[in-house]
C-alpha cells in the first residue's frame, strides 16, 4: 500500500509566490494601459490635425480598413497565405538546420571544412538572393518559402551546433567510459542536454521566418500581409499600409506566443 506525503508549502513560500504573481499582473496591467494610450494619443492627434492623417492614419481608419477587407472577403486570405507561408518556412529551416547541425557535429571533419562557408553566408544579406531564387524556383510561394528558409537556416544550424559542440565534456566522458558509441553519445547526452537550445533556436526562427516572408512577398507575390503592404504605399493608401502591419504584428505575436508555451510545456515536463 503505497503512502502519500504531503508537503504544505510554508508561509514564505506563500508569500512569495503571491507577490510574483502580482508583480506579473502588474507588468502585464502596464504593458495593455501603455498600449491603450499610445492609440488613444494617435487617435487624438489626427483627430485635432496635430498630424496628418494621411500620412500617418489613424486608429479608427486602420478599423475601417480591416473592415472593408473582411467584408470583401479578402482578410482571411491574405492573413492565410502569408501564415501559410511563414509556418512552412519555420518548420522547414527549423528541421533542416537542425539536420544539417547534427550531421556537423557527427563529422568534425566536415564541420571544419563548411564552418568558413556558414560565417560568410550567415553574415551575406539574404535578400541579394531573392532574384535568383525568383528565377530558381519561379514568381511564386515556393520562392518566398525558399527565402524565408534561407534566412532562418543558417542561423538555425549555427545555433544549434554550437550548443551541441559546447555540451559538458565530463558527461561524454562519462559514457564513453562505459562503452557507449557515436549513436549513443549523441541520444543520450548531447540531443537531451540541448533540447532548451534547440527550442530558444524555435523562438529565433519565428522573427526571422516573419522576415523572409514579408521580404519574399515584397519581391514577388500577389497575395499576402506583404503584398498589402506594397500595394498600399504604391497606391498612397497608408490605411491599408498601417492595417497590414498591425496584422502582421498580432500574427507574428501570436506565433511566438505559441512558441513560447511549448518552451515553457518542455520546461514543466522536466522538472
Amino acid at each position: 500500500m503505497s503512502k502519500h506525503i504531503e508537503i504544505n508549502p510554508s508561509k514564505e513560500r506563500i508569500q512569495y509566490l503571491k507577490a510574483r504573481k502580482r508583480k506579473k499582473f502588474l507588468i502585464s496591467l502596464t504593458q495593455i494601459m501603455l498600449l491603450i494610450v499610445f492609440i488613444a494619443q494617435w487617435e487624438i492627434c489626427a483627430r485635432l490635425k496635430l498630424i496628418d492623417p494621411f500620412i500617418t492614419s489613424q486608429p479608427s481608419r486602420i478599423v475601417n480598413t480591416i473592415i472593408r477587407l473582411y467584408n470583401e472577403g479578402q482578410l482571411f486570405q491574405h492573413i492565410g497565405v502569408t501564415c501559410f507561408e511563414t509556418i512552412v518556412g519555420f518548420i522547414s529551416g527549423t528541421l533542416l538546420g537542425t539536420a544539417i547541425a547534427i550531421i556537423l557535429w557527427w563529422s568534425e571533419f566536415l564541420s571544419k571544412v563548411l564552418e568558413p562557408y556558414l560565417v560568410i553566408l550567415n553574415s551575406l544579406p539574404k535578400i541579394a538572393l531573392g532574384p535568383i531564387f525568383i528565377v530558381w524556383f519561379g514568381a511564386g510561394t515556393t520562392s518566398i518559402i525558399v527565402i524565408a528558409l534561407a534566412i532562418s537556416l543558417i542561423v538555425s544550424i549555427l545555433e544549434v551546433l554550437n550548443g551541441f559542440l559546447a555540451t559538458d565534456e565530463e558527461q561524454i566522458k562519462l559514457v564513453k567510459t562505459f562503452g557507449a558509441g557515436r549513436l549513443q553519445i549523441f541520444t543520450k547526452v548531447v540531443l537531451p542536454a540541448n533540447l532548451p537550445v534547440i527550442i530558444s533556436s524555435l523562438k529565433i526562427n519565428v522573427g526571422l521566418s516573419w522576415v523572409g516572408v514579408i521580404v519574399g512577398e515584397f519581391l514577388v507575390s500577389k497575395s499576402g500581409l506583404g503584398y498589402l503592404i506594397v500595394y498600399g504605399g504604391q497606391v498612397f493608401q497608408l490605411d491599408l499600409v498601417m492595417a497590414s502591419v498591425i496584422i502582421l504584428c498580432i500574427a507574428a505575436g501570436i506565433m511566438y506566443k505559441a512558441v513560447v508555451l511549448l518552451q515553457q510545456l518542455f520546461i514543466k515536463s522536466h522538472i
